[in-house]
């Protein structure tokens, strides 16, 4: 019997039998690779971003022309991670994608939040790669972003207005931020859910 080699296996992170391309809000967070603090300081309970951090905002403020039947809520750029909302408006079949009339198929179509989450990652990483060849931005190792991110389905309007005060005052949290690469203590996970 031949050796197989072992086949990392990854926890899904997904919602099982939830169609992530129907309409709803989504509270998202993408953390960078090995929690690099590339995007600017939090100081004196503000987070002050660098240009680089200026770039990560700029492309989420795409993700609305890119996606037609999206809204962005509440957003944060903190030092290694950003936390936002996205609200699905319409259902699948729906015009997502702009461009010309006759690209309505392909890897757009639907708009499922991996997709959308894949194109503002692959943006901020274009962005980023000519800031450091350019402007001298610090350069990352190996990619800019982890491999997946991090995502909760909002249910209610009660939640949604808990995780929007949780991003406004994420920088006043940052002494215990659990992404905080010198938090004092970090905070539980889902410390969101507390507020």
């Amino acid at each position: 019997m031949k050796n197989q080699p072992l086949q990392q296996r990854r926890r899904s992170i997904r919602l099982k039998g939830f169609d992530y391309s129907e309409p709803g809000a989504y509270f998202v967070t993408i953390v960078t690779h090995d929690r690099s603090c590339l995007f600017g300081e939090v100081v004196d309970d503000q987070m002050e971003l660098n240009s680089a951090g200026e770039a990560v905002t700029r492309w989420w403020s795409q993700l609305t022309r890119k996606f037609t039947t999206v809204e962005t809520d509440a957003f944060i750029v903190m030092p290694n991670h950003c936390h936002g909302i996205i609200v699905i408006t319409d259902l699948v079949g729906a015009d997502l994608c702009v461009g010309p009339p006759n690209i309505r198929a392909g890897a757009h179509a639907g708009a499922p939040l991996p997709k959308m989450m894949q194109w503002f990652k692959t943006m901020t990483t274009n962005e980023y790669m000519r800031g450091v060849k350019a402007l001298g931005w610090q350069p990352f190792r190996g990619e800019l972003w982890q491999r997946n991110y991090y995502e909760h389905i909002v249910r209610n309007d009660e939640s949604l207005n808990r995780i929007r005060e949780y991003i406004v005052n994420n920088p006043i949290r940052w002494d215990v931020d659990r992404e905080n690469p010198a938090a004092i203590t970090p905070e539980p996970e889902n410390a969101w859910r507390a507020q």
